[in-house]
């Protein structure tokens, strides 16, 4: 076939650009990196234009850009293809835990190592470099095909909502693929059916107007740093249920089916402890692991701040506490409502003598449910069959792609992940990589789908 053999002749070439991708910092967290995510931009622009793809064209919001493109030449008769992904990385912090430099991107061992490489941009190369080798030997596509990137994802794309309602000419589309995504291992092909949603919060409590000293205040005003303690501590019991009023409402129940499916894939508890380095699995009662991780909703710590940080003693009474908290929702909780019970709780539960709020952060995400019988979804499942030689497992993951949640409320599209990353690519830690051998199989795997939608 002359779109596998251009792939083959090409390889080197798109090896090498996807390491002059990486090399740019395009780091969505960081004020200072804001224009390397712009630069990021205009090089997946230009990239576009380089592969036959019209209309290419860096556009704002207003916070980090996006980048559309598009090619429609297959005829009304033809559905439209919305491809996603995103151009933003995680910061790469702490340096020095890396083998070889994040934004200095290496091949080894057949991968290629930096920050990046895996998420997203490696995945968001694979089906712009499918759409080339079909234009260059076909001279045509068999569907219609968009493209839409955005350089915010790793921040929860919080300026994405009000972006594509006012482009819904622009991203309308019959099906979407995100290049975003994961394979359950280098010889096992996934569908993932569901997301969790996110939400961001930091609760912040206050004492005395700065810090007293511990030995003269210590028994007359309260500590925030205690109260901040006790505050937490209602928020879940011992074994691991959230005791906010409110927050299971709205829960979609697992039926029998459910986690029937669920329990059919392989898992190995061991296998799990030795990857976290936990001495032991903890969650809500009642459910398996996996449960827990693929379909139950969550509440997490993920960071404290009070008081003396540094080194050896300072015999404070802290003024203030802090901790920021997030929330991983599954169907069919809306984050607002969440965000309310919180709120609520933290009001409801401030101890004495201390004051307590609830601010919500920037960015988040409602979860993300495929229907059962999704048509996309299926004609997905038999190209992976098809390129891998197995049926993909039907699975769920505990992450969150915002905007997936955004196309479906405002373009009424359920979106299919047909990513080929994997969860052990140090995705956001020191050494992130992706592996060459799926960089490629990706490229046939969108060059397929592409083929089965347009027959």
């Amino acid at each position: 076939m002359a779109w596998q053999q251009y792939l083959d002749a090409e390889q080197a070439r798109f090896v090498q650009e996807l390491l002059t991708f990486v090399r740019i910092p395009s780091v969505s967290a960081k004020p200072e990196n804001i224009p390397d995510v712009v630069r990021a931009a205009e090089w997946v622009a230009a990239r576009l234009t380089a592969a036959g793809v019209e209309g290419a064209e860096v556009l704002p919001t207003d916070g980090h850009p996006v980048v559309c493109g598009h090619w429609l030449h297959a005829g009304a008769e033809k559905p439209t293809i919305l491809i996603y992904g995103h151009f933003d990385v995680q910061p790469a912090e702490p340096f020095d835990l890396w083998d070889s430099p994040p934004f200095e991107p290496e091949v080894r061992d057949g991968r290629v190592w930096g920050r990046g490489a895996s998420d997203d941009k490696g995945g968001m190369l694979v089906p712009i470099l499918a759409v080339e080798s079909l234009l260059k030997t076909a001279g045509r596509l068999p569907v219609n095909v968009k493209f839409f990137f955005e350089g915010q994802e790793e921040i929860g794309s919080p300026d994405l909502p009000p972006f594509v309602a006012a482009n819904v000419d622009l991203l309308t589309a019959d099906m979407i693929f995100s290049a975003d995504g994961l394979q359950y291992a280098p010889d096992q092909p996934q569908i993932v059916e569901a997301l969790k949603g996110l939400v961001k919060a930091e609760i912040v409590v206050r004492g005395p107007r700065s810090d007293q000293h511990s030995g003269l205040h210590g028994g007359g005003i309260a500590n925030p740093a205690m109260a901040l303690a006790h505050l937490l501590a209602s928020m879940k019991s011992a074994d691991g249920l959230v005791t906010i009023d409110g927050f299971y409402d709205d829960v979609v129940p697992l039926t029998e089916a459910d986690r029937a499916a669920i329990a059919r894939i392989p898992y190995n508890e061991a296998s799990y402890l030795a990857e976290t380095g936990a001495p032991a699995v903890f969650g809500e009662p009642g459910y398996s692991t996996r449960e827990r991780l693929w379909a139950r909703p969550t509440l997490d710590v993920n960071g404290l701040t009070s008081g003396w940080q540094g080194i050896g003693s300072k015999t404070v009474h802290p003024a203030e506490a802090r901790a920021k908290i997030t929330c991983r929702l599954v169907a069919a909780q809306y984050p607002a409502k969440i965000l309310a019970a919180l709120a609520a709780h933290v009001q409801a539960h401030c101890p004495a003598g201390v004051t307590a709020e609830l601010e919500p952060g920037h960015g988040g995400a409602g979860p993300f449910l495929v229907p059962s019988g999704h048509n996309a979804t299926g004609i997905a499942a038999q190209v992976l069959e098809e390129v891998y030689g197995k049926a993909p497992y039907r699975t769920r993951l505990g992450g969150s792609i915002p905007v997936m949640t955004t196309l479906l409320e405002v373009l009424g599209v359920h979106a299919v992940m047909f990513g080929f990353s994997h969860d052990d690519e140090n995705l956001h830690a020191p050494n992130e990589f992706f592996r060459l051998d799926a960089f490629r199989l990706g490229q046939a795997a969108y060059v397929r789908l592409l083929q089965r939608l347009g027959a």
